[in-house]
């Protein structure tokens, strides 16, 4: 049967993203939580998924942007909608057996007088005319006779199934088919905590909001600088710093972490708003290890970057650690990444690979829900406004303000 065209269309665009990630069926398969035989079906386009959410995991696994995914919806439902249309097979109805034909009954030849001794019979005697005549036999159509006899067997069958004899109390009754309950997802082995307003320093970072100086509150603390950026609708300006704390539920069974992925799903031009930084020249003298990540490279990777120690007489590096980590209840592990853009008005989020004895899986980190979000301060021609808080009079200045007043 040959395919629709819809369905092949569909099916193309999925074996050019696998094609793009170079993995196997069977490594893709394991990350979407599928098996490999039915991402090669997908990929044939023997089989349309009932949903898209599966197909979008694997464009985003296979790093398609939002132009790639918004065609690959597209194409998937109009192949959804073709295999909808393709009606189900209608099995073939069992005869219904013909009723033979009544033979027609012989009718019954003269018996012969019997013979006795003496004279002669006397002749019969006339019919009297004034005796009522016997009805003769109507002989039926032959339609009304197959009517007749359908009817007959429709009547016997009935009966049959009417006057079946119940079971006895006392007869073993059959077990009642018991259908498997709904298998009930297992919690995660461990647990994980993310924070996204973080300062270098915990005090020098940049917002840019969409605001007049005179309409945005002072810089707060670090501690509230997430209700902070929330009332002013503040995006991070250059740099996102994302800590994420991951402890595991058990104190003797580890949980591995394999690997940090990086997911792109929107890039636009940086949003020409004020920037505001919140601290000048408090940076600390410890930089910690973190996994740093370009967002304007094609596909970001979280590269591990040493950390820095200049708090004793003696520079120290603090190496960084590449994966795998491993956790426990008692030995927690702190993720630190860096995420930076200079032309980019990037929206991202963040994938865990981990394994625990025979279970593994890939968790997404994203900030509450939502993809993070970070856009470039790199300044135009004409210049972006950047802004600096005067804690003596009280209020945001310009860099040329602050070079005057200095």
């Amino acid at each position: 049967m040959p395919k629709d065209a819809a369905v092949e269309e569909f099916a193309r665009l999925v074996r050019e993203l696998k094609a793009r990630d170079g993995r196997s069926y069977e490594a893709l398969g394991r990350r979407l939580s599928v098996s490999a035989s039915t991402l090669h079906r997908y990929c044939s386009g023997a089989t349309v998924p009932e949903e898209f959410a599966v197909v979008d995991r694997l464009a985003l696994l296979c790093g398609a942007d939002g132009e790639e995914r918004r065609a690959l919806e597209a194409a998937w439902t109009e192949a959804d909608r073709a295999r909808r249309r393709t009606p189900p097979p209608v099995p073939a109805s069992p005869p219904v057996p013909s009723a033979p034909e009544p033979s027609p009954e012989p009718e019954p030849e003269p018996s012969a007088p019997e013979a006795g001794p003496g004279p002669d019979p006397s002749p019969a005697p006339s019919p009297d005319p004034t005796a009522p005549e016997a009805p003769r036999s109507r002989s039926l159509p032959a339609p009304l006779l197959v009517a007749g006899a359908v009817v007959l067997v429709v009547l016997a069958l009935a009966a049959a199934l009417l006057g079946r004899p119940s079971r006895t109390p006392s007869a073993p009754a059959t077990a009642p088919t018991s259908v498997p309950a709904p298998r009930k997802e297992q919690p995660l082995p461990f647990t994980w905590f993310v924070g996204s307003q973080l300062w270098q320093g915990d005090c020098g970072h940049t917002y840019l909001v969409d605001r007049a100086p005179r309409a945005v509150a002072p810089p707060p603390v670090t501690a509230d600088a997430r209700a902070w950026a929330g009332a002013h609708g503040a995006v991070h300006g250059g740099e996102t710093l994302v800590r994420i704390t991951v402890q595991g539920r058990s104190p003797s069974t580890a949980v591995v972490l394999h690997a940090l992925h990086v997911r792109v799903v929107g890039r636009a031009a940086p949003p020409p708003w004020n920037a505001y930084r919140m601290g000048d020249g408090c940076g600390g003298a410890v930089t910690p290890r973190h996994f740093a990540v370009d967002l304007d490279r094609p596909r970001p990777l979280a590269r591990p970057v040493d950390g820095r120690d200049a708090s004793g007489a003696e520079v120290r590096t603090i190496p960084a650690v590449s994966f795998p980590y491993k956790v426990t209840a008692s030995d927690p592990e702190e993720l630190l990444v860096s995420a930076r853009t200079a032309g980019c008005d990037c929206r991202w989020y963040l994938e865990l690979e981990w394994s625990s004895g025979e279970r593994s899986g890939t968790v997404r980190i994203t900030d509450g829900g939502k993809p993070f979000r970070t856009s470039g301060i790199t300044s135009g021609s004409t210049g972006r406004p950047t802004y600096a808080y005067d804690t003596v009079e009280g209020r945001w200045i310009t860099d040329a303000e602050s070079g005057q007043s200095g």
